[in-house]
């Protein structure tokens, strides 16, 4: 089976297995889901979320976030890990959605990649999740894992990870291909002790233990 083939059973596959996949970081607009991946960095989604409340309640707005006093702000996401540059950078996006984007978190690549504490990542992250624009596919260390373990890339950079999975699954499936892996990553396939004997995907896997 070549990478093609491989990928063509992948997307038959995982919409059955994962049908409810979806991100798991908790949100109710784009500027929450902005921060929330922001936060995410080096750190999980559970211990994201259970931080997140209080600070969505503190900071309702982009002009919340650069006003919000950087020891406040270290304060309320201290449990996410790095949080005096998580916490500069939020103050910072805070300021330049405000100043460049009246207030309002954009809805093109470029735009979103540009802000602080952002990235093509984050941006993918927003632009699939709170505006259903499939722009790229998402890399997250689960993404990267799952990739090579699935014989879909030889790479380790996420940019030329990301550039084989566009060339391999179509446009409109390259949000939920990001939560189809995740999830698997998550519940079948850990970076330690993958449960191949268990796997659904084992039959089509290059890695699978014997």
């Amino acid at each position: 089976m070549n990478r093609t083939e491989r990928a063509r059973e992948l997307l038959a596959r995982l919409p059955k297995i994962y049908p409810d996949a979806h991100c798991e970081l908790v949100h109710s607009n784009p500027l929450e889901l902005l921060v929330a991946t922001i936060l995410s960095a080096q750190c999980t989604d559970k211990r994201v979320n259970l931080t997140t409340p209080a600070l969505f309640q503190r900071c309702r707005t982009a002009a919340d976030y650069a006003a919000i006093p950087q020891e406040e702000l270290e304060a309320l996401i201290r449990p996410t890990g790095f949080y005096r540059n998580k916490a500069k950078n939020l103050r910072a996006m805070g300021q330049a959605l405000a100043e460049r984007h009246k207030g309002k978190v954009p809805s093109t690549l470029d735009e979103l990649a540009a802000l602080p504490g952002a990235g093509r990542k984050t941006a993918n992250v927003v632009l699939g999740n709170a505006f259903s624009k499939n722009e790229g596919v998402v890399v997250d260390t689960h993404v990267g894992r799952l990739s090579q373990r699935l014989g879909l890339t030889k790479f380790a950079d996420p940019v030329r990870i990301e550039r084989d999975l566009a060339k391999l699954f179509p446009r409109e499936s390259w949000c939920d291909l990001s939560h189809w892996l995740i999830f698997h990553g998550r519940r079948r396939c850990p970076a330690r002790k993958p449960d191949c004997a268990n796997c659904e995907l084992r039959d089509i896997c290059p890695s699978a233990a014997a």
